[in-house]
């Protein structure tokens, strides 16, 4: 089918743009996009979109937390004849200017959140090392990620609240990915058992300062071996360094409801020789990806077809037991970061699994 982006050059198959090099129908594009005012700590903006070809699906969200509660809006379309509109519902994306600006609105829907954003790019992209791995000789994922730093501009209203985003104090951050990604489902009504994690600690961190800003993401078995480990330093003047080990001393809360970092700090190393000591802090505000989401929530799983189009919305107390549970773990964590005298301001994902031999206070809890 011919859509306007077939009107552009950089065409990588005989076929339309809206067909992809393989039939695997895990071949998954998405985008992500977080932000936060640094002036306050306990407030987080979170959206995103997966688009599925093979599955002819394109699926999206949006959410902030406010005072530690989660506000959540999801929807889901068939590509029918606009298969590279990214749009869905309340929700729309627009890249007005690529690696430059994009434009981010929900207009007013049941849930009561709506806004109208504008992103832009306070740093050039970074390109993540693929990640490519086999599970019994089948390909498990092929992907790679970019990731790019922001500041964020415009408002938001939720139930009739008022917040001004000004790029002064709005840190922003996104990646975009896209290849065979691995299935994760964490849902007790899709799967009746959930899988079990061990033996490993991950995280991934999108840091900025004020001439420079870090995309860290490292998954290890054992304290110093990653298996995987890709790491970017850019420069306000684009120059780039490349990480190549990172020292972790991470404090974590005594949380009851799941795994939370208190505190920590890290030491990278640099292929140039160089060093960095950074200092973390992280802050009150949390976004819980499940509630866009991610390994499914209540029989709902990304890329699943739920008809022409749909939407749900849901509130979520995170202070509650019980809410903590159904979120699970996988979330975007508000970060103030300490390195050399400058303060930066980010986004932290992480977990830990049973049988790491560091961090056990926090291995009672899933890492997913």
């Amino acid at each position: 089918m011919l859509s306007p982006q077939d009107d552009n050059i950089g065409h990588q198959l005989p076929t339309t743009f809206n067909h992809v090099v393989s039939s695997d129908d895990r071949w998954t594009e998405r985008f992500w996009y977080s932000g936060a005012p640094i002036d306050t700590g306990d407030v987080l903006l979170d959206l995103g979109l997966g688009w599925y070809p093979n599955k002819n699906i394109m699926d999206m969200f949006a959410g902030i937390t406010v005072d530690n509660v989660q506000h959540n809006y999801r929807v889901s379309r068939q590509l029918g004849s606009a298969p590279l509109e990214t749009a869905a519902g309340a929700l729309r994306f627009e890249i007005v200017e690529g690696l430059k600006h994009h434009r981010l609105t929900l207009a007013e829907n049941d849930l009561g959140l709506s806004f109208e954003i504008d992103w832009r790019a306070s740093f050039k992209g970074l390109e993540e090392h693929q990640s490519f791995r086999r599970k019994r000789n089948r390909v498990e994922e092929d992907l790679i990620r970019m990731t790019q730093f922001g500041r964020m501009e415009g408002w938001i209203e939720l139930k009739g609240r008022r917040i001004e985003v000004s790029p002064d104090t709005w840190y922003a951050q996104r990646d975009h990915s896209w290849g065979i990604r691995s299935v994760m489902q964490t849902d007790m009504v899709t799967n009746g058992t959930l899988p079990t994690y061990k033996d490993f600690f991950w995280f991934w961190l999108t840091y900025q300062f004020d001439d420079f800003a870090i995309s860290l993401f490292l998954k290890e078995r054992k304290p110093g071996k990653p298996f995987f480990l890709s790491g970017l330093e850019i420069g306000s003047d684009g120059e780039e360094r490349e990480i190549i080990a990172v020292d972790h001393e991470i404090e974590w809360a005594d949380d009851p409801l799941g795994q939370t970092w208190s505190g920590g700090s890290l030491v990278l190393h640099y292929e140039d020789g160089g060093t960095r000591e950074l200092t973390l802090a992280p802050q009150r505000g949390r976004f819980f990806l499940k509630g866009g989401g991610y390994g499914g929530h209540q029989g709902w799983n990304h890329g699943d077809n739920r008809g022409k189009l749909h939407s749900d919305h849901y509130v979520w107390d995170l202070s509650d037991p019980e809410t903590r549970r159904q979120a699970r773990q996988l979330g975007d964590h508000f970060t103030r970061v300490e390195c050399g005298g400058q303060t930066g301001y980010g986004m932290s994902e992480y977990g830990v699994a049973k049988g790491y031999p560091k961090y056990q206070i926090a291995q009672r809890h899933e890492p997913l």
